[in-house]
């Protein structure tokens, strides 16, 4: 069913890389389509460019199918940050307004909303605490749970921003039933989703999701400083401009129309010029997987390739964390049992790409490797466990 060759993930040629929560390699499709673009502009600049005219509202339609939303909704980014940003800085706030958020959320989804502060925004952090209760010998980031989040909502709370899945444990959130919780309150719920599209479904207009941002080169082997933002109608017709510039506004090219007459859809935050060699990438991406393989289809593959890694993997050398199926997510935390600095690097000289965060090696495998690669990669942490 999936395309596991290495003709169309160069990446493969070289390593196992096993990182994808990281900087993932781009898949050919990407890079040949960026390629294309940087010729066009190199040979012609603008008289080069007419072809591709159309590679923003393209991107606008790969992204909503994605999401199964409408076009409208979608805004290209840079990244995640800046996506939060946008969203934090122009939200309605007023003095005594809170949010709620996690307390090891990755910074992207963590200063946007403390920046807030100076608006007289209180910005209240959940703890760590195991989803499971089978967790108790781990120190290290985990989890928050539903409980802590019901006594810290109040009538003053605006805003819930989260991760739907945490970068350094793996941990999922359950957007349904967050959503639904939002829902009932009348909370706007904020997702950081750069752990998840791309290898887990994320269906913001059915499970109640204000916002969406998320960073293209992880699951979605994008380019390095490419991003996508999803906003509901409601949502971003709170939103005041922060950020504008030609782009903003409906006029175009009138540029001497300084009328004041901005985008109502998700074009309101692309207020200048975009990488469109990015864009030329992200939408060949989308034709030639993300879009050619159903979500659901890609998570089920990750899922088994990690249940493959497990099997092989000596438990009394490493300590998985293993969550119940509604938290589960891409990227699969081990702890070592014992503490070991030069274990990523001894792994990457077999070829083993991973990263480590909080202690845990963080295993993230996609969709386009195979059983006998996750078998082999156990095996290596094995061999290579306890020579630190």
């Amino acid at each position: 069913m999936f395309d596991k060759s290495e003709e169309a993930f160069p990446a493969k040629k070289n390593s196992l890389f096993l990182a994808h929560c990281a900087i993932s390699p781009m898949a050919l499709q990407a890079k040949d389509a960026a390629r294309d673009f940087l010729e066009a502009m190199a040979e012609g600049g603008i008289s080069g460019l007419p072809p591709y005219f159309n590679l923003l509202p393209r991107f606008h339609r790969k992204c909503a199918e994605l999401f199964h939303t409408d076009a409208a909704n979608i805004s290209a980014t840079h990244n995640t940050a800046e996506g939060m940003c946008l969203l934090a800085n122009g939200y309605p706030f007023e003095p005594g307004d809170e949010i709620i958020s996690y307390v090891h959320e990755f910074p992207s989804n963590h200063y946007p909303w403390r920046l807030q502060e100076r608006r007289g925004v209180k910005l209240l952090l959940l703890g760590d605490t195991d989803p499971l209760g089978s967790l108790s010998a781990v120190t290290a980031p985990r989890g928050w749970s539903m409980a802590e989040l019901e006594e810290k909502v109040s009538p003053r709370t605006r805003i819930i921003a989260l991760s739907h899945v945490q970068f350094t444990s793996g941990y999922a959130a359950d957007l349904m039933e967050l959503g639904g919780f939002c829902r009932e309150r009348g909370i706007d719920l904020v997702i950081d989703g750069a752990q998840s599209v791309g290898v887990l479904p994320l269906y913001p207009d059915e499970y109640n999701v204000a916002a969406v941002a998320v960073s293209c080169w992880k699951w979605l082997m994008g380019p390095f400083g490419s991003g996508l933002l999803y906003t509901s109608e409601e949502f971003r017709d709170k939103i005041e401009l922060t950020m504008v510039g030609s782009s903003s506004m409906q006029q175009g090219l009138e540029y001497l129309d300084h009328s004041w007459n901005p985008h109502v859809d998700g074009r309101k935050f692309e207020y200048s010029t975009l990488a469109w060699e990015h864009l030329a990438a992200l939408n060949g991406l989308f034709d030639s997987l993300f879009l050619r393989y159903s979500m659901e289809g890609i998570r089920e593959e990750v899922f088994e390739l990690q249940d493959v890694f497990l099997a092989h993997l000596d438990q009394d050398l490493y300590t998985p964390l293993l969550f119940a199926d509604e938290h589960r997510s891409g990227i699969l935390a081990v702890l070592p049992r014992d503490a070991d600095a030069l274990l990523v690097e001894r792994l990457a000289r077999h070829g083993i790409v991973v990263t480590e965060r909080s202690g845990y090696i963080r295993i993230a495998p996609h969709f386009y490797l195979s059983p006998g690669d996750m078998k082999m990669a156990a095996e290596c942490f094995n061999e290579e466990a306890g020579k630190g």
